[in-house]
């Protein structure tokens, strides 16, 4: 019978945790939170008057989990002693904390023991030393949760009602959202007005013992050569000239300096980074790289019993157990030879001041659980995060990589004129064998990776070519998931278990768009984000977000107290939404002046936000009815309006006129309401293609409201069935599906591939550029 009850957050833990207890203890999930804040104004209501009821949240039981709270009471009536074993954070603590409450409130502890036990890693070892060593809530991590709850709904619930009123209904803002989706306008800004810069570059082709020489020009008459020394063709062809002239088809070696360096592999995974590598290497998003932990920690089955893989994975420490370390250098040196088994340990340092978090890296439970070894049992995505994990552990243990580096530098005519040529062997490939660490926004290898023959003093080389070539600046790049996290992380801002909810928000009330997995913001996200920067500059700033960061981490420490905390935000963040809401119309913020007259009326044009997004209009509406796409200019609103003014409604012969929606610009009936027949402004593209589901309409070529083109069925919405790739009309070998569709990428070139997804025919047609 049972007589000890322990309590974690999901069911897949508790299957797992009860093999590893045994009899004497029923394990029963809480299913994540048990309380929560109800989802409507005043579930706070902070006094005017400081007391220490101040700010205290009125939480409720949450419905959904009402049936698992029972069941933990009527386990509890019968349990001897009751282990919290919920999460090792702050949610976690939080968790255990109202349960606790909850059993307290329906007399069912009654002098009974109730421990609250932490363990990292599920198994069996740590689940037994954690309930031999267990302690009691810790009431500093519950306040730091609870102040964090609360900060997040006063900012929620108080800010976004005034996007309601001055933006738009059913938008949102956030403490830690509103700062990221800042980032990403910023970025955008940044890319709009970049102006780019005409560069060339000079380089010599040149051949020595049979081996092509490329080196790029470094000094020009005495002058160091940088990038916009030579900023057009005509400066570029008389250099490339008189450098000709000078060479007499040879360049000299003047020096060679060689060194050797050291490369240290990087740091065991914290959660940020396990999602930037997930990112970068296996093309996971956050969401989806936290999930598939989430499995891999709680629990897989091999058949002889379940086993957590990894420990827990929210975490900002780079620590790693002595033990664990003892045994990853064990494999280490069975695996890959006691040569690359440092002599003294590594160990890492992280500048992030994060007491509350778990007190080791992301690390597999077992260094000896292979990935290959025991790939059978786990599926595609958890064999290809557990891979990632256990080689990075290993690595960050490993002895470190030597690389051998050349410089050789050659005169062209006379030492005046000097071109440079870099080179790299690796000498010693260390932890190189195992693992490397992935780049955001990588570039193809440069001239440091060409391996160079020997070369010495005085050598000649025979002289091919001084090739010129014209290039010009690029924009900072587009935040991808893997960018922004790291952002988010150097500024401060959000902590662990917050960085995939983040981007998953931003996403889910449009306020971006991912586009070629590279973050873009939307017309109502730039909308939101001049709100926000212009009337609540404080609560954006990153530094200011930071700061609210460490202030719960002092409340999670002991050093601070909430509600002071809170008091000391709250009060001007009132005091601002009141002005701002008394003070400012929504034509402040949903309209931005333009230095341009109305063709029609020659009052000034405006750029409006309006439901399809933001488009052109006059200050003169209702009395005017000019509009125009924001990205359209004069001529082509005229060529617009003279394609539409030929057109009349099918069904009541009114005029169509041009409107904007969700989707782009479309022509309307002007009798709307009365009439709501509408139809595209300019009409899609027929492919010619039966639809392979109907077989009766053809499929036309549409574009999407963010711009992209799918091919869809005529006859919708009598027919639905739609592709993103261009269809072909040739049928499936493998599966016999009516058609093909056109797939290109940079790394398999164009495919022709079958657009069913349980079918995994392709065929290429075309390599890859360039290849």
């Amino acid at each position: 019978m049972s007589v000890n009850l322990l309590l974690v957050e999901s069911p897949a833990k508790a299957k797992t945790i009860k093999k590893y207890l045994g009899k004497s203890f029923q394990v029963l999930a809480t299913y994540g939170h048990v309380l929560d804040l109800p989802r409507k104004q005043n579930a706070i209501v902070p006094e005017r008057d400081f007391t220490q009821n101040d700010f205290e949240p009125k939480l409720i039981p949450i419905e959904k989990n009402e049936k698992h709270i029972d069941a933990i009471a009527k386990a509890a009536k019968k349990a001897k002693i009751i282990y919290l074993a919920t999460d090792p954070d702050r949610e976690g603590e939080a968790i255990s904390w109202h349960i606790q409450q909850i059993l307290e409130e329906k007399k069912l502890l009654n002098g009974k023991d109730i421990h609250r036990v932490v363990f990292y890693q599920i198994t069996k070892k740590a689940v037994n030393d954690a309930v031999a060593n267990p302690r009691d809530v810790s009431r500093e991590l519950v306040q730091a949760q609870q102040a964090r709850r609360v900060l997040d709904y006063l900012v929620g619930f108080r800010l976004s009602p005034l996007l309601w009123k001055k933006v738009r209904p059913g938008l949102s803002a956030g403490r830690v959202q509103s700062p990221a989706l800042c980032m990403i306008v910023e970025r955008e800004e940044e890319i709009d007005k970049f102006v780019p810069q005409e560069y060339w570059t000079i380089n010599a082709l040149a051949l020595y013992d049979k081996q092509n020489i490329e080196a790029r020009l470094i000094q020009y008459n005495n002058e160091k050569v940088e990038q916009f020394t030579v900023t057009n063709e005509e400066q570029a062809q008389a250099i490339q000239a008189d450098l000709l002239k000078q060479a007499k088809g040879k360049l000299q070696v003047i020096k060679v300096e060689k060194k050797q360096r050291k490369r240290n592999p990087a740091a065991p995974f914290i959660t940020s980074t396990l999602q930037q590598e997930a990112a970068r290497k296996l093309g996971f998003s956050a969401q989806r790289t936290m999930r598939i932990a989430q499995q891999l920690y709680e629990g897989i089955d091999f058949g002889s019993g379940v086993s957590g893989l990894i420990t827990y994975m929210r975490t900002d420490s780079v620590n790693l157990a002595a033990e664990a370390v003892a045994e990853i250098r064990e494999v280490i040196a069975s695996k890959y030879g006691k040569e690359n088994v440092p002599a003294e340990v590594r160990s890492f340092k992280r500048k992030v001041r994060n007491a509350q978090e778990a007190h080791e890296a992301i690390r597999p439970t077992s260094a000896a659980n292979i990935p290959d070894e025991i790939k059978s049992a786990l599926t595609t995505d958890q064999y290809k995060l557990y891979n990632l994990i256990w080689k990075r552990t290993l690595a960050s243990q490993m002895l470190h990589a030597t690389m051998n580096t050349v410089a050789i530098t050659l005169a062209c005519g006379s030492e005046k004129n000097l071109f440079r040529v870099n080179g790299s062997t690796i000498a010693n490939p260390g932890f190189l064998k195992l693992y490397q660490e992935g780049l955001d926004d990588a570039k193809s290898a440069d001239q440091e990776d060409k391996i160079l023959p020997p070369m010495q003093e005085g050598d000649e080389l025979k002289l091919n070519e001084i090739p010129i070539e014209q290039h010009f600046t690029e924009p900072p790049p587009r935040y991808s998931e893997a960018s922004l996290i790291k952002a988010l992380e150097e500024h401060g801002i959000g902590r662990p278990s917050t960085y995939a909810s983040i981007l998953s928000t931003i996403v889910s009330r449009e306020y971006v768009i991912l586009d070629q997995k590279r973050f873009k913001p939307t017309d109502v996200g730039r909308v939101v984000k001049k709100f926000l920067t212009n009337y609540f500059t404080k609560y954006v700033d990153y530094d200011f977000t930071a700061g609210m960061e460490n202030e719960l981490d002092e409340i999670s420490r002991g050093e601070k107290q909430w509600i002071p905390m809170m008091k000391e935000f709250w009060e001007p963040f009132k005091s601002q939404l009141d002005t701002i809401e008394e003070t400012v119309q929504r034509k402040d913020v949903t309209q931005e002046k333009m230095d341009e007259k109305c063709p029609k009326c020659d009052k000034p044009l405006v750029l409006r936000l309006g439901r399809g997004g933001r488009f052109v209009g006059c200050t003169g509406y209702p009395d005017c009815d000019y509009t125009r796409s924001q990205d359209t200019d004069d001529a082509q609103a005229q060529k617009e309006q003279e394609i539409a003014q030929d057109r009349k409604c099918p069904n009541c012969n009114t005029p169509l006129v041009i409107k904007f929606g969700r989707y782009g610009k479309f022509l309307g009936c002007a009798n709307y309401p009365e009439c709501k027949h509408i139809e595209p402004l300019i009409k899609p593209e027929n492919t010619q293609v039966k639809c392979a589901e109907c077989k009766q309409g053809d499929l036309l070529k549409r574009r999407s409201r963010y711009g992209k083109f799918f091919y869809s069925c005529e006859r919708y919405p009598d027919c639905k069935y739609a592709v993103w790739n261009e269809p072909v009309a040739e049928p499936c070998p493998k599966c016999k599906w009516p058609l093909l569709t056109l797939k290109t990428t940079k790394r398999r070139g164009t495919e022709k591939v079958c657009p069913q997804k349980t079918c995994d025919y392709a065929l290429q047609i075309e390599p890859p550029e360039g290849k």
